[in-house]
């Protein structure tokens, strides 16, 4: 099947085993003019793999607002333009969504194709209830992050936040000043990855955890239950 009229596509990536993609979004990586990447360099195992040798641009956090007018220009000078990330869904917790507020802005249609996100199997894979549930993103690194915190304590839906290797033991901390030492959470990290890893119990203990560990590496999902 030929791609239709759409000019910009939204495609997402494996969040860790390159398996993890569609046949669809291979496709139209490859029928694209240009890809967007967070890194080229980290893009390129994955276009490499699957033979894919459409040329790449870099479209990341601190060049997205010039960088998506750019795009946009691409495209509605004919050219058409996949956006991808290093991992997941393009569009969550990344600089995806100036790219498509530009479209809207300038009237370009864009799909967004389904696939891997690390938030679905963290959830699952947590235990908790999940019939409602609300999604927070990466917590505010300074200001606002208390007052955010006290106010997430009082949330009765299961929640989640993404965190990084290197603010997981502070955001752990915070999370039973603020939350509870108690509170039930769930810590899945390298989702799908050889070293695929999921710790549940309360706050301090999983804390404990993580403080005992040599190291910390990978990318991290925390799903806390609801008050």
């Amino acid at each position: 099947m030929e791609m239709d009229l759409t000019r910009l596509y939204l495609v997402p990536t494996p969040i860790g085993n390159l398996e993890d993609i569609t046949l669809r979004a291979i496709r139209v990586l490859k029928e694209v003019d240009l890809i967007a990447c967070e890194d080229t360099r980290t893009s390129r195992t994955l276009l490499t793999r699957y033979e894919i040798g459409t040329p790449t641009t870099s479209y990341h956090e601190h060049n997205a607002r010039r960088k998506a007018g750019v795009l946009i220009d691409r495209v509605n000078a004919g050219e058409r333009v996949a956006l991808i990330t290093d991992a997941g869904t393009p569009g969550i917790s990344d600089p995806g969504f100036l790219l498509i507020r530009a479209a809207l802005e300038a009237d370009v249609p864009f799909e967004v194709l389904p696939g891997a996100t690390a938030l679905v199997p963290a959830l699952i894979l947590s235990g908790l209830p999940n019939h409602r549930f609300a999604f927070e993103g990466f917590l505010p690194p300074k200001k606002g992050r208390t007052s955010r915190l006290e106010s997430l304590a009082e949330e009765e839906r299961t929640w989640m936040l993404y965190e990084s290797p290197h603010r997981l033991l502070r955001t752990l901390s915070d999370l039973s000043k603020h939350v509870g030492p108690d509170r039930q959470i769930s810590v899945s990290r390298e989702l799908t990855k050889k070293f695929e890893e999921t710790v549940r119990g309360r706050c301090e203990d999983v804390l404990s955890h993580f403080e005992a560990q040599p190291s910390i590496r990978g990318e991290f999902v925390i799903v806390i239950s609801g008050a």
